[in-house]
């Protein structure tokens, strides 16, 4: 009697809030460390960047639009999702899997509990020498695109998109390259969450071939990629000048992605804007 015949998952992409496959029709084929075939993962294309740019633009005045502690729920509430989906995800993320399952479900907490006060954190009155008052206050930047570097799959992807919608952003994606599956399954969390369509939206493929098109693209705001070569870093920053885009480079936290350091007021920061606002003083 022959084998029976598998029938491989073909991971989709997550954008506004739909399973889309890639316009393109193009695909990559997943193995495991023998070799074997796991899984298809469709590979985004640049068509499949700008309709994920256009549907977190739609999104964002209503995201930015809604109360801090709203946001806050909302995020608390990935961390539930993700915390139900733990045994999947850890044999996905395999050795140490469980680890980084822990980490990114707290660091989701740690964000929804940011939501309310960064902005008395990043905001200030500053003194002046006239009858005025001067206030400097944060205000999301707009869209984001956050390239996740190639280590630690789920928990460096929540360190860079999980500070940028608790600050009101809206964000897509670019997945890891060699480990797609964590993120595309995060997908499904954020399915099955109380996130607003296009929010965040998640994209597999391939950095060379997406970064171009995200770094010179004028409707997006901020560009965060993680662990770039020297030629990324130069690309992004080079491209990104088209529009004035915010372009951060982001090395590897020195104590890996489940440190102190990788977590914070300052990661909020990076997608935010401190405008100053001039009133007069009645006397």
């Amino acid at each position: 009697m022959s084998a029976p015949l598998r029938v491989w998952k073909t991971w989709k992409l997550f954008v506004n809030g739909q399973f889309p496959r890639s316009e393109s029709g193009r695909y990559d084929v997943v193995k495991d460390a023998s070799g074997a075939t796991v899984a298809n993962v469709c590979r985004a294309s640049r068509k499949d960047l700008r309709d994920a740019v256009e549907a977190a633009r739609a999104a964002f005045p209503g995201w930015a639009a809604r109360s801090a502690m709203n946001r806050g729920q909302i995020l608390y509430r990935i961390a539930e999702m993700l915390d139900g989906r733990r045994a999947e995800l850890a044999a996905l993320l395999g050795k140490g899997g469980e680890r980084e399952v822990d980490a990114a479900v707290e660091r989701w907490i740690h964000y929804a509990g940011w939501t309310d006060k960064y902005q008395a954190l990043l905001g200030t009155v500053n003194p002046v020498a006239g009858p005025w008052f001067n206030f400097s206050m944060a205000e999301p930047s707009g869209v984001a695109v956050a390239f996740a570097p190639e280590d630690s799959p789920l928990l460096a992807l929540t360190s860079l998109v999980a500070p940028l919608i608790a600050g009101a952003n809206t964000c897509i994606a670019i997945l890891s390259e060699s480990a797609p599956l964590p993120g595309l399954l995060f997908g499904e969390v954020l399915a099955t969450s109380d996130v607003p369509a296009g929010v965040l939206n998640l994209l597999s493929g391939r950095r060379a071939e997406i970064l171009p098109h995200a770094a010179g693209h004028r409707d997006v705001n901020t560009l965060l990629v993680a662990s770039p070569t020297a030629a990324e870093a130069k690309l992004a920053q080079e491209e990104g000048a088209g529009n004035v885009k915010r372009v951060h480079c982001i090395a590897a936290p020195s104590g890996g992605w489940s440190a102190p350091e990788a977590q914070g007021l300052a990661w909020i920061e990076r997608g935010q804007e401190i405008k100053t606002v001039w009133h007069t003083m009645q006397l």
